[in-house]
């Protein structure tokens, strides 16, 4: 199955309460943190939600 590997860009100052709390579920605390996850479709929202904020790519 394909993964996503997940950095956080930007910081989380001035956004949204459900925003931080996505980016802590995703396990990202910091700029330059990065995660990778299974490629499953409750990851992908969590991405759309807080993708202003990060960068993703497929990795096999």
């Amino acid at each position: 199955m394909a993964q996503l590997k997940v950095q956080q860009k930007r910081s989380t100052i001035g956004c949204k309460a459900n925003q931080r709390e996505t980016l802590r579920t995703l396990g990202l605390k910091r700029i330059g943190d990065v995660v990778v996850k299974e490629d499953r479709p409750e990851i992908r929202g969590m991405v759309h939600t807080v993708r202003h904020l990060v960068t993703v790519e497929e990795v096999d």
